[in-house]
């Protein structure tokens, strides 16, 4: 059978896609060049926004009408799952093909840059955020199986090998080899900063980037290991979210705006070239004027090089879902438009 993935979403899905066509292949489907030729459909989502939700509900009741066999796959919320149940053959967690045993598609095939996740869920529960809720805790791949996958991607071409997770920092992984090797007779806790530095240690010419840090975690370990090892980007993508104190507080960001501008003090004063970008949510309830000021603050203290600025959108299952959502939307535009010229024109 022909099978076609539709995918929405963050890169860690655009990742799972590729393992889950691998793990298609290793059952014999082989790939349709569109939906039309397709007989499975497998639609990776994304229940982070609603309006991707739409948009694969739509999908859903095409493909429904045209008799395809139709895949669930990603990030989806129990809410999602169950208004969708009767539509849908089958559901599948992220659990069923993230994992060491699952191939991934890009290993074998040349590319110049190439996902490697390497943990999955996130224990964080920020108030806006469904993702422990649709990933679950955090689960983090053998060291081993890491490396083995970046050097089978580095022999194949890669030029740029990205670690994925939802929050890298907190990366908490075994290494069996590296033990066996030392004689020892159980496996060697690997952190983060660690598997940063066996990855930089692995042989060729490639760069390493990583996504995403939470700044409570950004330990000195890690920028140091940053600092020292030659093949790790100097871009590192920091969300801060909001630059006001009590608005960071009802996220659940659990850090402060000071310690924010701290870390990126460090960050730079370790690694000079350091090119620093963020996330911002605009609009979060409750938001005053005041405390969106202090974000514009922090960004033309920090002066990023670019933001990702969403406007806050509320989301069935999170703790944000029980506050009023008050801030207008034409404030929200407005308050995105600021902060964009700000950091990403340079004209505010």
């Amino acid at each position: 059978m022909l099978y076609h993935i539709i995918t929405y979403g963050c890169q860690m899905n655009h990742s799972d896609s590729e393992r889950i066509a691998a793990m298609l292949k290793k059952q014999g489907y082989k790939p349709a060049k569109n939906s039309e030729k397709a007989g499975l459909i497998v639609i990776n989502a994304c229940s982070v926004r609603q309006a991707a939700m739409h948009r694969v509900y739509d999908k859903i009741n095409k493909f429904r009408k045209e008799n395809k066999k139709i895949v669930l796959a990603g990030c989806v919320l129990d809410t999602d799952k169950k208004k969708l149940k009767d539509k849908i053959n089958e559901f599948w967690s992220p659990d069923k093909y993230f994992c060491a045993h699952t191939p991934h598609s890009s290993a074998s095939v040349p590319r110049n840059s190439a996902l490697v996740p390497i943990m999955t869920g996130c224990n964080n529960f920020c108030s806006y955020c469904v993702v422990p809720y649709t990933r679950g805790r955090e689960k983090s791949r053998s060291a081993d199986e890491i490396i083995k996958e970046v050097k089978s991607l580095v022999k194949n071409g890669a030029k740029e090998i990205i670690l994925l997770g939802q929050n890298v920092n907190s990366y908490s992984g075994i290494a069996r080899e590296s033990a066996r090797r030392r004689g020892l007779s159980s496996a060697t806790p690997v952190n983060f900063p660690r598997l940063l530095q066996s990855t930089n240690n692995t042989p060729g010419n490639f760069t390493i980037k990583f996504l995403t840090s939470h700044p409570k975690d950004m330990s000195d370990e890690l920028i140091n290991t940053i600092a020292e090892c030659k093949k790790v980007s100097r871009e590192i993508h920091l969300p801060i979210q909001s630059g006001d104190d009590t608005i960071l507080k009802k996220m659940n960001r659990k850090y402060t705006a000071a310690h924010y501008e701290k870390l990126v003090k460090k960050i730079r004063a370790q690694i000079p070239d350091a090119v620093i970008s963020t996330d911002i949510i605009v609009g979060f309830p409750g938001e005053t004027k005041k405390q969106f000021n202090n974000t514009l603050k922090l960004c033309r203290s920090i002066k990023f090089a670019k933001a990702y600025i969403a406007q806050y959108s509320p989301r069935l299952g999170t703790a944000a879902y029980k506050l009023k959502d008050n801030v207008l939307k034409k404030e929200k535009k407005c308050r995105w438009k600021i902060l964009d010229d700000l950091v990403n024109k340079k004209t505010a």
